[in-house]
Order: structure tokens, then sequence, then C-alpha cells
């Protein structure tokens, strides 16, 4: 029931038209199965309260702001009771609004959550209270679209189902961006295990990047009730970009079944966590070569991974093609159970870089795995010839008649063969190895596969979630005070801004709440001055791309503090991206600590990248990223590219970026610097706290190359979350400029250390400080 103050409705346009169809609808249905058409929330209540098997309860068209909505009554499976919108797509529930059922044969169909956040833990809830559940019960064709709190690390569910034999299905859920999983299925009770739900043909959109642990799209049970089977069928539904953490579906319970969905370029993998017997049998996965996307993980015992197709997958460790992990010997409930009696049989790798054999494996998770069988899968690739990684002894895994195309090596001689295989387009983008048992029973399985047609509502616009510069209108604007002020003011997402020469001083601070281009449009760099603490600020939704200008700190107050770009000073539910071309930053030395960026807690980049660019006189840092410092495994930024760039005289690290803690749920940080100059950087010693010119604290991928760095504070690399890749190489420290890894001299190859004589090229050959270009 509704409760406290009925809350705020705006009714369609036409009341007269609606009460018409009241009316109508009634004189046909006559008495025995009633349509009740609610004309406000007090009647949708009182509608409710009244419901018998067999109604129907209309909600009119119109938009329902903070409707606290609790669906409840006892139907029967021959004449269940029935909440539907008038027209799909027509009621909107927004502000704090939620909906929570509770009985027997309850159906829940065409609602649309968006422009708001759930008060409670859950925007949908198959129960209204702990004792009080939905048995036999369905939500179908509701969307929930962005429906996010402001708050980054709040967490809330989507949809929480609980009791038994309950129904999910051809939903649309997208824009998920706070912590917490989209759709979970809750074991906490007795009655809600062995539940027998069905979760089928919904459309999971766009999941961002969280930078944390907690980023799931569906979860089925917790460690604390692994033990117990959920017997949940998770069926024909599409994945679309779902990269919140490492696991896009957690499984963390037993006797769940995993068959034909569709995962389109996610960032993680189907991981069976927790729980024993679960199975995994005609899926479809798709990375398209996209950084990071993932197959399926084997944790626990008899588990079956069978008859999918996995294609174009690059993630490695956690998130290869296949993973089989190693256990902890006598493991916690939390931990990792060693992998016994299972198997991964029939499925067709096509170029997918990685399987993972034993990952994990270190001193705690020994345990390796057991009564395991490889048998009859395919393996083709045509952009590598080597694709197992093996961790440990995998003599407890039996290798049987896998086949390899011609160009790959097999792990080992036995359980494996070569020879040449050619594909077959089966559509949908499936290739398939022609006369192989794989791909026979793959294409067995492609009369369940998921796709966006079949998947979702079909009433309500797919939202592309991504950030696109450049895709508006071009306004071009001339020099003087506050003119780029005004002309972001008048601007839409995606717009390009081009400045002529000139200097452009901003008195205001400009905030960007949308992607947006600023770029110089003549040969000679414009001058951007301000006198505020900060010149661009990215708040939430915004996005940047600055090119072809010079940015000049003359004109800022003499303070401490000031940035040229700053992320929102409170939380930003939505990730942002900053790319720097192609300009000059000088002079930003009026006071102490002014950076170039400055980010905020609970702020999250996707990418930043900094190309062909210079940095003098800087007397703060360049690009700090460490205001997760609470070491619980959150972080700044995903992407951080610096590419031919030079950083001259920088009072504290040129970059500082880090990760906490031990948590292994992300990917990132990622690091990559190539062709960079860094020459007197760090050089501040009272203001410079990390004491480096660089400051790398848990970054998961370090890639430097052809680099210098001379008369600067040390590098500093403290990598220690997961198994990091470094690779460091072709660079010159010089000066005395030190390459520490926690504290001590870093031992590696194709590094010159300690020279002497004054630096003047690039390892490649690149002058040093000279004009840089495309």
């Amino acid at each position: 029931m509704m409760h406290r103050s009925f809350p705020h409705f705006t009714a369609p346009a036409a009341p007269p038209r609606w009460l018409t169809r009241c009316f109508l609808l009634l004189a046909l249905c006559g008495c025995g199965m009633p349509i009740i058409q609610a004309q406000d929330p007090a009647a949708l209540v009182e509608a409710i309260k009244k419901a018998q098997p067999g109604d129907e309860i209309v909600v009119p068209n119109g938009t329902y702001t903070d409707l606290e909505l609790d669906f409840t009554g006892k139907g029967t499976a021959d004449a269940p009771i029935r909440l539907v919108a008038e027209e799909k797509g027509k009621v909107f529930l927004e502000g704090q609004s939620y909906l929570r059922l509770a009985g027997e044969y309850l159906i829940v169909e065409g609602l649309v959550f968006r422009n708001g956040f759930t008060p409670t833990s859950e925007v949908i809830s198959f129960r209204t209270t702990k004792e009080e559940l939905c048995n036999n019960c369905r939500v179908t064709e509701c969307v929930i679209d962005n429906y996010n709190p402001v708050e980054r690390y709040e967490s809330d569910y989507w949809v929480g189902i609980y009791g038994r034999n309950n129904r999910f299905d051809h939903n649309y859920l997208t824009g998920k961006r706070n912590q917490g999983v989209t759709l979970a299925v809750r074991l906490d009770a007795e009655e809600s295990r062995e539940n027998g739900h069905r979760i089928d043909h919904n459309y999971f959109g766009e999941r961002p990047i969280l930078g944390s642990n907690g980023g799931e799209t569906l979860r089925i049970g917790t460690s604390h009730y692994s033990m117990s089977n959920s017997n949940t069928l998770v069926e024909s539904n599409y994945f679309d970009r779902c990269n919140g953490e490492h696991e896009i579906i957690s499984n963390k319970s037993g006797g769940n079944i995993f068959r034909g969905n569709t995962f389109h370029e996610c960032q993680g993998t189907l991981t069976m966590r927790h729980g024993n017997g679960t199975t995994v049998d005609g899926n479809f996965f798709f990375g398209n070569g996209k950084p990071n996307t993932g197959g399926i993980r084997i944790i626990n015992e008899r588990q079956r991974v069978v008859n999918n197709y996995l294609d174009g997958l690059t993630g490695y460790r956690f998130r290869g093609a296949l993973v089989i992990m190693n256990g902890v010997p006598n493991s916690p409930i939390n931990r990792y159970f060693q992998v016994k009696d299972s198997e991964a049989s029939n499925n067709v790798f096509v170029d997918s870089d990685h399987i993972q054999l034993g990952a994990g494996s270190d001193e705690e998770r020994s345990a390796v795995p057991e009564s395991t069988l490889v048998a009859d899968n395919v393996f083709v690739n045509r952009n590598r010839d080597t694709l197992f990684t093996v961790y440990d002894d995998m003599s407890g895994i039996t290798f049987r008649n896998n086949l390899l195309d011609e160009n790959l090596v097999p792990l080992q001689e036995e359980g494996f063969r070569k020879e040449k295989i050619t594909l077959t387009d089966a559509g949908h983008g499936v290739m398939l190895p022609e006369g192989t048992a794989a791909a026979d029973s793959v294409r067995a399985r492609m009369d369940i596969m998921a796709t966006p047609e079949n998947t979702g509502v079909t009433w309500y616009d797919f939202r592309d979630e991504s950030q696109h510069f450049g895709t508006g209108k071009t306004t071009e604007i001339g020099p003087g005070e506050n003119t780029l002020f005004d002309a972001v003011a008048q601007s839409a997402p995606g717009d390009i801004i081009k400045l002529a020469p000139g200097e452009y001083l901003q008195t205001k601070a400009i905030d960007l709440r949308h992607p947006l281009t600023i770029v110089g449009a003549g040969a000679e760099k414009p001058v951007l001055l301000f006198q505020k603490t900060s010149l661009l600020n990215i708040e939430n939704g915004g996005a940047l791309t600055l090119r072809g200008v010079r940015v000049d700190g003359r004109e800022c107050l003499d303070q401490p503090l000031n940035s040229v770009i700053r992320t929102s000073r409170y939380s930003m539910v939505a990730n942002y991206k900053l790319f720097i071309e192609d300009c000059d930053f000088t002079d930003l030395d009026i006071n102490h600590s002014f950076n170039v960026l400055r980010v905020f807690k609970h702020t999250f980049a996707d990418s930043i990248v900094v190309r062909n660019s210079s940095f003098r006189n800087v007397s703060g840092s360049v690009l700090p990223l460490d205001q997760e410092n609470d070491d619980i495994g959150i972080y700044n930024a995903e992407n951080v590219i610096l590419e031919n760039c030079f950083f001259d005289n920088i009072g504290q690290a040129a970059l500082h970026l880090h990760r906490g803690g031990s948590d292994e749920s992300t990917f990132g940080p990622m690091l990559t610097i190539d062709r960079c100059t860094f020459d007197e950087v760090g050089t501040d010693e009272k203001w410079n706290k990390s004491e480096s010119s660089i400051s790398l604290h848990g970054t998961q991928f370090v890639h430097i190359t052809n680099s210098v760095f001379d008369d600067s504070a040390p590098v500093r690399l403290h990598l220690v979350v997961g198994e990091p890749i470094v690779e460091i190489e072709h660079s010159v420290f010089s000066g005395g400029t030190e390459l520490l890894d926690n504290g001590e001299p870093y031992r590696t190859h194709n590094l010159h250390l300690g020279v002497d004589e004054p630096i003047t090229t690039l390892p490649d050959g690149t002058p040093v400080g000279t004009q840089l270009s495309e």
C-alpha cells in the first residue's frame, strides 16, 4: 500500500478520454473480470486494497512523482491480479518512487522509472517486508532508465527478487551508475531458496565502469548462503556493455542455469564465484576486440560449461575467455573454493586471446583444480599463436580431443590436435568451425539466443550511454572577456566551440555539464586566461576535449590550490572523459599547489588522454589522481595515456595514480606513457608530499616506453594489488632520477640508468624540448 502522503501526479492532458474508456472497459468486461481504472494515486491505493482474482488495475497515463507503491493481493494461476499501464511507455514513475509486490499471482506491466532514484534499497522489490514475499508473480515490459542517486557510492539494487517461482522478463534496464547490483536474487530466507525463478528476455543496457567492487549486473545469492541452491533459470537475456566490474554475472549459489544469454562487449565474466552445480550452456560472448572483454570463470564444484560461443575476447587473468581458478585450501565461505568435478566441453573459441588455467595462484590460493575435464572444444585465433597460460600444476585437469587451428600452439601433446579449420557464418555474427560437433551444439542453441530484437521492450527508445564529442553544432567565437563562458552557456551536448587567435579572459568559472570540444581555430594558438580558482569545471554529465590552445596562469588569484580543470566538488554518478591535445600550459605558479587538473573524491574518469602537449612552470601537479585514499579498492581513473608530452619545472608529481586496498573486482587503473620527457619534475621539497615525479600505487597495467626522466624526483612504483603488468623499456633515468619499486631500485631490461651527459634526444631519436606536433 501507499503510505505517508500522496505523491504529486500529473494527469494526462484530456481526462474525458480515459474516463470514457474506463466506462467502456467496464461495460465490455462485465462484473466477473472487471478492469479498474484508477483516476489518481488515492484511487490506485483503493483499487489495490479491493482487488480480487482476475482484476486488472489500469494506471492512467501520466507522471507520478514520489510514488511509494505496494502492490499486494492473492490471485490464482488462472486469474492473476494485474497492474498495468494504460499505454506502455506513457506511465512514468519519477522522483523517489518505488514498487514493492507481495502475495500470489500478481503481474505488473508497462511502467517506466526515470528521473530520480529509490529512497529504499530497491526500485522494484518482490517483497513488502521480510515476512511478506512474492510467489508466482511476474514483472514484465517495465523500464528502469538511469534511476540513480546523486552519490556514486550510495548503494541500492534496481531489482530484488525474493520468494519462489517468480518471473522477471522482457524488461529494459539501462544506465545504472551507482554502487549496487542491477538485479539480485536474494536467498536470505528459507522461503526464497530453491526458488525456481525465471529471469528471461531482458535487455541489460550499458553499465559504466564503477571503479570499485559492487558493480555486478546480475547476482544470485551471496557468499553467506552459497551452500544453498537457488535453482534459478537465467535465459535469453542481452547484456550490452555491462562493464561495472569483473563480474558481469556473479553466481553465488547452487543449481542455477544460464543459457541462451548474449554478452556484447562486456568487460568482465560470467563468474561462478560461489556455489556448486551450476550449468552454463549455450551462451554467446562477443568482445569485438574491445579491451578487457571476458568470458566464463569457473570456481567451486560440479560446474558445467558447455556448448558456449566466445568470440573476440581480449581479457586476461581473471577476465580471460575461459578461466579455471585456483582455490584456497579449506576455504572460508567468502573466499575461493577449489575447482572439483567440473567440465568445460564443446565450446567454440574464435579470436579470443587468453585461456587461463590455475588463475589466481599464490600462497593463499594454492589448491589446484581436481577431477576436471576440458574436452571437445574448438580454438581458432588468426591474430596470435599462443592462447594458454598455466599458473600452477594442472595435472588435475584431463584434456581430451580439443581441436586447434593449425597455427596455434597446443598446451600439451595429450588431449589436443591441430588441423586447418574453416569458419562458416551461421548468422547473428556467429562464425562456426565446419564439420565439428561443437559447432553443431552451438548451432542447435541459436534458437534461444538473445538479440536486441527479442529482448527488452519495443515501445521505448534504447539509450546510448556513451559520451560523444563532435556530434553537435560548431560555434566560432572571438577573443574577449567571458566570450568562452557565454558560448559554453549556449552549447548543447557534442558541440564544438572554435576559438580565433587572441586572448580569452574568463572572470567566471565555466561549468561543463555535457560533452564539449574547445579547439583553437587557427595556426596561432588562442590564449586562455582566468581569474577564478579554476577555469573549467567538469560537473556531473560533463566531458571535455581541449585542443590547440595555450593556458596561461598570469591572471590567476595569488592563492594556493588553483587549477585549470577540476571535477565537481561533489560525488559524480556519471563517468567523464578528458582529452587534451596539442595544448601548452605555462606559468601555473602564482602560488603553491597550482594543478592542471584537480579531482575530488567519488569522481571517476573512463579515460584521461594527453597528447602532444607541454607543461612548463607548474607549482603543483599535472594529473593528481589520488583522492580515493581510503584503501578500499576505489580509484579515480580507469585509463590514463600520456603521449609525446613535455613536462618541465613541475613542483609536485606530474602524475599521481592511486588505487589502495586489496580488492580484485576491477581492472584499473591502466597507464601508458610513451615518448614523454620529464625534466625537473617533483622538485618542490616542501609541498611534494609524495617525494616523486610520478607516483603509481596499485596501478594494474603500467607501460612506459621511449621516455626520459632527468633531474627529477624518483619515479615510485607500489604495485601490490592483483597481478599488475609492468613494462618499462627504452627509457632514460638520468641526473639522479631513480626508478623505485616499493622503495628499492627497480630491476628490468631495456633501461638506460645513471646517464651523466645532458639528454638531447629520446631513445627513439626525437629531440627533447622541440616543438611537438601531431
